[in-house]
């Protein structure tokens, strides 16, 4: 096997994030999903938009959030995701390059625009996420870099892409040639309303051997295994994966690797600010100890402390120095 040339490719919804503070009132006047994560169309996105007060633009989506983490503490990485000829297809690709990752997805001329996923932030945190897909539903097959994913340790999935037809056929290809060069394949199952709709899809990869790393939430956990409790859901999935991580909010982390188990506290946070993207740095977090051989739960503490600094500030983006703050935590 050649040497890696990425510690971490991933294939994304390739979105822009425009996130404004919001009031309660206003989250029930535009009568939103409180909490979750909505899909809309052109239209209702413009609605959104016009109704926001003032707001950050940066370049998002679930798996391009994990790498900007993994870049931050130092990993190669890679982003494979597809973006419209347009302004915002511009900023996302500025965004992702500024920070150390390598994006050389051709663009897609004419409609549908970039996608963006219009963010209201309330008092209390809570981010409600509006999500318009646009050109990321429109990744092809033959958009993959196939020598950049076999030269890269791992390959992480985002489970949101796998609902258009066409990224979903780019990903099981890339699947393919991740595991034809011999490289692992990680996956975020996303949200619950994906395994609803894909949950057959997923459980016959993880049954096929396809998956390597599984990331989930406790909820997700419950949705695929229809379980209602951790502890059987995990029972339910540890023996069919190599690494599985469960995360569980404040209540911290559990993870499964090859027969051992790791456990570990949610990091102590004076105030909880937006939770926008904690998954996505808690992956980050977790595949840095990975790629790197560290033992379980010292991967689950990365992952913990990249959460615990993203909740902090509005955004899913680091704004502290996240290989220090790494470095002063684990000693």
């Amino acid at each position: 096997m050649t040497e890696p040339r990425y510690d971490v490719i991933a294939i994304g919804n390739a979105i822009v994030d425009v996130m404004s503070p919001a009031s309660d009132e206003l989250i029930e006047e535009l009568q939103l999903n409180r909490g979750g994560m909505t899909l809309v169309d052109a239209e209702r996105a413009k609605e959104l938009y016009d109704a926001m007060g003032p707001a950050r633009e940066i370049s998002g989506g679930s798996a391009a959030n994990t790498l900007a983490g993994l870049s931050a503490l130092g990993a190669q990485c890679s982003f494979i995701g597809q973006v419209s000829d347009d302004q915002l297809g511009e900023v996302f690709a500025h965004d992702i390059r500024a920070v150390g990752i390598d994006f050389d997805t051709p663009v897609r001329a004419g409609d549908p625009s970039t996608a963006r996923c219009l963010i209201f932030v309330t008092p209390d945190a809570q981010r409600t996420m509006n999500t318009f897909l646009g050109a990321s539903q429109f990744l092809p097959a033959e958009a993959l870099d196939e020598e950049a994913i076999g030269g890269a340790k791992v390959l992480y999935l985002e489970g949101y892409l796998w609902d258009p037809e066409e990224p979903r056929a780019a990903m099981r290809r890339a699947i393919e040639t991740a595991r034809e060069a011999g490289r692992e394949v990680a996956f975020t199952l996303s949200e619950v309303f994906v395994i609803d709709r894909h949950g057959d899809d997923f459980r016959a990869l993880i049954e096929d051997g396809m998956i390597d790393i599984l990331f989930a939430n406790h909820l997700e956990l419950f949705a695929l295994t229809g379980t209602d409790n951790i502890e059987d859901g995990i029972a339910a999935i540890k023996d069919k994966v190599p690494t599985l991580v469960v995360t569980r909010s404040a209540d911290g982390a559990i993870a499964t690797r090859n027969g051992e188990r790791a456990e570990v506290a949610a990091e102590p946070i004076d105030r909880v600010v937006d939770t926008t993207g904690a998954g996505d740095l808690f992956a980050a977090g977790f595949l840095y100890g990975h790629v790197n051989g560290e033992p379980l739960e010292t991967c689950l503490r990365r992952g913990a402390i990249a959460a615990c600094e993203i909740i902090s500030h509005y955004g899913a983006r680091t704004e502290t120095d996240l290989k220090a703050l790494m470095a002063a935590k684990l000693g």
